[in-house]
């Protein structure tokens, strides 16, 4: 994906991190929801999150841009989405791998994506913030799975606020990159 695509489809990058915000905060005002409402809660997140993903891939696909990357982490999203509506009596270990597997992935995907346009855009280093986060969470999740379905919504929720934020901080510089070059054309007519 490049930057002219990223620029022209900020808004579904911010729509991704306001996605992000608001599963966060519902996870952090009922931290006591049941497990069969986590898995409900990230499964539907991590649906919205994938397709938007996708979108993005499919509206940015260009022959010599890298656009899988974000292609990929939208199928993989939606496949943890699936995963957890298909199978909703997981055990709250499982999910907790789920979740994991799912973060370091989309982390690692998220990272190549920032160094890829890092000679296009400046402040991609949100990205790569948003993907450095996600691999952390990951591995604390990985390293520590007994912690209780209890933690692991505090966890999910504070994750998916500061998430979120890196995004809809990345989409707004987006938006604004992409006003700034629009404004020598608008000068030249």
């Amino acid at each position: 994906m490049d930057a002219t695509s990223l620029t022209r489809n900020w808004w579904i990058i911010a729509l991704r991190g306001v996605a992000g915000i608001l599963f966060g905060l519902l996870a952090l005002i009922w931290p006591g929801i049941t497990l069969g409402a986590l898995v409900l809660l990230f499964g539907s997140y991590a649906l919205v999150e994938g397709v938007f993903n996708v979108i993005a891939a499919v509206r940015g696909r260009t022959v010599e841009r890298a656009w899988w990357a974000l292609l990929l982490e939208g199928l993989i999203s939606i496949g943890a989405g699936i995963v957890t509506f298909v199978l909703p009596g997981l055990t709250a270990l499982v999910l907790v791998y789920v979740v994991a597997t799912w973060a370091i992935i989309t982390g690692a995907l998220e990272i190549v994506a920032a160094v890829r346009l890092r000679q296009e855009i400046t402040d991609e280093w949100w990205l790569g913030a948003s993907g450095v986060l996600s691999i952390i969470f990951g591995v604390i999740l990985m390293l520590f799975p007994g912690a209780g379905a209890l933690a692991l919504v505090l966890w999910i929720g504070a994750y998916s606020i500061v998430f979120g934020a890196l995004l809809v901080a990345l989409a707004f510089r987006l938006r604004s990159w992409r006003a700034e070059a629009r404004t020598p054309m608008a000068r030249a007519a």
